[in-house]
C-alpha cells in the first residue's frame, strides 16, 4: 500500500532514514512529505515507533479532477464505500491543496461529504454522522495539478502529541521536530547531554527515548483499527515488539536540563516523570550561568528564544552573549547545537558555526547550528 508521511521541512532526509529502519520500501522524500510502500505490519510499526513524522496517510484512490462535479462523481464511483464506511460509523474530511473550482478547503470538504452521504442514503436509506473531534474514520483529500488523492489517516490527531507533555513552556518545540534535531546530532549516550535553556525538557526526553527505543505511540488510539482490513494478529505482534525497551550495554553519561523559571522547571520534571525517564534525566532550577557542567565532554543543546513568539528582541542579544561566553569559558571541547530563528541574534554568540541545517519550527524559518567549542 502507498503511504505518505508528513514531516517538518528540513527533516525529510532523517525521516526517510527512520522509515527505512522500520521496514518501509520505495522511500522517496520531497518537501515536507515522504512517500513509501508498506505492508500492514509495517504500517502498524511506524505508527507505534516512528518519532519524526506527525501524520501517515494511506492512499485509497487517485483520479483526475477538473472541478466540483468531477470530484463528487469520482468520490462516489471509485471507492468501495460498502467496505470503507458503514452508515453506523462517523467520519471527518480534511482537505489540503486547491483545484479548478475548488479554491476553498471548506467547500471542497463539503463536496466530499455530500458525495458520501448522498450515496449512503440512496444505497442504504441511512447515513453516517459527521464527527470533527473523534471520528471512526478520517478521510483526507489532497488536490494538486488536476489530481485528487483520497486517503485515510491512521490517527485522529498529530503524532507529535506523545502524551507526556501536558505541562509546557511558553513556546515549546514540537516533539517530532525535537526528535529529528536530536537524531541529527548523532548523540549516542556516551557523552554528556545538557540543555542550558531546557523549557519543557523536550530535547532531552526525545533524545533519551530514541536511545532506549521507547515507542512513541504506545498510549495512542489509532483510527486504522476501524479500517476494513485491520489485522488484529499483526497488530498484537507489533504491539508486543514495541513494548520492549533496548537494553543498554553501557551506563549513560549525565543528562541534565537547566531552567531558570521555577514553575517551568517543575513542569519539565513532571514531563520527564510522565515519560518514564526520571532515572535518566535531571532537571535543575537555576540560570545556566551558575551551572557547573559535569566532567568529561558532551553536547550542549538548546532552543533559545528568538523574539518571534517569546522574548524581547532588543533584550535577547545579551542572552546570546552570555551563552557564548559560557560556552567558551566552561565548555571547551564540547559541541553546541542551537536552533536559531533569528540570524541577527546568533552573531552575538561570538562563535562560527561549523555546520548549519535549514529547518522549519512551525512557520518560522530556522537554522540548526552546530558549533565546535574551543
Amino acid at each position: 500500500m502507498k503511504i505518505v508521511a508528513s514531516i517538518s521541512q528540513g527533516l525529510e532526509k532523517e525521516g526517510a532514514k527512520e522509515l527505512i529502519e522500520l521496514g518501509a520500501k520505495s522511500v522517496k522524500a520531497s518537501r515536507r512529505h515522504i512517500s513509501f510502500e508498506a505492508d500492514m505490519a509495517c504500517l502498524y510499526r511506524i505508527h507505534l515507533r516512528a518519532r519524526l513524522s506527525f501524520r501517515f496517510l494511506r492512499e485509497i484512490v487517485k483520479f483526475t479532477c477538473h472541478g466540483p462535479n468531477q470530484l463528487y462523481d469520482g468520490v462516489q464511483r471509485l471507492i468501495d464505500w460498502e467496505n470503507w464506511l458503514q452508515p453506523r460509523q462517523s467520519f471527518r474530511v480534511d482537505v489540503t491543496g486547491f483545484g479548478e473550482g475548488l479554491s476553498h478547503t471548506h467547500f471542497t470538504a463539503l463536496q466530499v461529504k455530500n458525495a458520501i452521504i448522498d450515496l449512503q442514503r440512496e444505497r442504504w436509506g441511512s447515513r453516517s454522522s459527521i464527527d470533527l473531534n473523534n471520528p471512526d474514520i478520517c478521510f483526507h483529500l489532497h488536490l494538486s495539478n488536476y489530481q485528487a488523492v483520497l486517503s485515510v489517516d491512521g490517527s485522529n490527531s498529530s503524532l507529535h502529541k506523545r502524551g507526556y507533555r501536558p505541562a509546557v513552556g511558553m513556546a515549546p518545540i514540537k516533539e517530532t521536530l525535537a526528535a529529528g534535531l536530536m537524531r541529527m546530532t548523532e548523540w549516542d549516550g556516551t557523552k554528556n547531554l545538557v540543555d542550558p535553556l531546557c523549557g519543557s525538557g523536550t530535547f532531552l526526553i526525545e533524545g533519551v527515548s530514541m536511545l532506549l527505543g521507547i515507542a512513541s505511540g504506545m498510549d495512542r488510539q489509532f483510527l486504522f483499527k476501524n479500517w476494513p482490513d485491520f489485522d488484529i494478529s499483526f497488530w498484537n505482534k507489533e504491539l508486543q515488539m514495541a513494548k520492549k525497551i533496548k537494553p543498554l550495554n553501557k551506563k549513560l553519561s549525565k543528562i541534565i536540563g537547566c531552567e531558570v523559571d521555577e514553575m517551568i522547571a517543575h513542569s519539565a520534571s513532571e514531563n520527564v516523570r510522565k515519560a518514564g525517564l526520571k532515572d535518566y534525566i535531571e532537571i535543575i532550577n537555576c540560570p545556566f550561568q551558575e551551572f557547573q557542567l559535569p566532567p568529561g565532554l558532551g553536547f550542549l543543546i538548546c532552543n533559545p528564544p528568538y523574539g518571534k513568539r517569546i522574548g524581547d528582541e532588543n533584550e535577547l542579544p545579551n542572552l546570546y552573549k552570555q551563552l557564548g561566553e559560557y560556552c567558551k569559558t566552561q565548555a571547551s571541547g564540547w559541541d553546541l547545537w542551537l536552533l536559531n530563528g533569528n540570524p541577527k541574534l546568533s552573531k552575538y554568540l561570538g562563535m562560527k558555526a561549523s555546520r548549519r541545517f535549514q529547518v522549519n519550527n512551525g512557520s518560522i524559518d530556522c537554522r540548526w547550528l552546530n558549533y565546535k567549542i574551543k
